[in-house]
């Protein structure tokens, strides 16, 4: 019964150090791969253009100029300039309502309102019509680009396809050929950004450069805005196989 159990025993170590060197010694052959980030920047002149606009009550030799008076002179300029009254907006959800602040005794109300504009120069022109109407509370809220999206996607586009020319022209180099697509992955997207408002008030004495949006403006003494391009980029990861 002893030499029973001893051959038993043996028996189980025995196969125990067998699985266990077999485990061990397994490798597992992986594909040949390739991995390379393709890249693709695009730089557009932003042709969406807001203009933050706030008309508040006000008294001029003490005689109280009114919200409705100011507004109506605002609409007719911006018709006067060729603007689409529809690219004229009230900003906020409470916007069928006159806000109202008091301070001392006197109630004062005001609007905010958004316009919407193409181009530097008509921000110029705005501004202009704001100095003689003397609406001082005005600034550039935001700047984009009609076509935004599709450009993001030319841009996702065309760096997909630098990643696969990156590929070939190095497996080139080694003789041999680019697969199929195992992994593909968008590490960057970056379309250069701020929320920056910027009132062109004041001197204009000096150059300066302002930011809006991540947008370079030009502030000149010859009194020129101009903004710098905006900026999209784009990079893909992609992982071939190699042939």
């Amino acid at each position: 019964m002893n030499n029973l159990k001893l051959l038993l025993t043996g028996t189980l170590l025995l196969t125990t150090m067998l699985t266990f060197g077999q485990t061990t010694t397994t490798i597992t052959n992986e594909d040949p791969y390739i991995e390379v980030t393709g890249t693709a920047e695009k730089e557009v002149i932003p042709d969406e253009i807001y203009i933050g606009i706030i008309i508040r009550e006000k008294y001029l030799n003490k005689v109280k100029v009114t919200i409705g008076e100011q507004e109506e002179k605002l609409k007719n300029t911006i018709q006067l300039l060729g603007i689409d009254m529809a690219n004229l907006t009230l900003t906020d959800a409470n916007a069928d309502y006159v806000k109202i602040h008091w301070k001392n005794k006197d109630v004062l109300t005001k609007k905010d309102y958004t316009l919407k504009v193409s181009n530097a120069t008509t921000v110029g022109l705005v501004f202009q019509e704001l100095d003689k109407l003397e609406i001082t509370d005005a600034f550039i809220s935001s700047v984009n680009h009609s076509k935004m999206d599709s450009l993001r996607k030319e841009i996702k586009i065309a760096a997909i396809k630098a990643a696969k020319n990156k590929a070939d022209y190095l497996l080139t180099a080694i003789g041999e050929l680019t697969g199929k697509p195992l992994i593909i992955k968008e590490t960057v997207e970056n379309n250069i950004s701020s929320n920056v408002n910027v009132n062109f008030r004041g001197s204009r004495s000096n150059e300066t450069y302002y930011y809006i949006d991540g947008i370079k403006v030009k502030d000149s003494d010859e009194n020129e805005i101009q903004f710098q391009k905006i900026k999209i980029q784009s990079s893909i990861y992609v992982k071939f196989s190699i042939k």
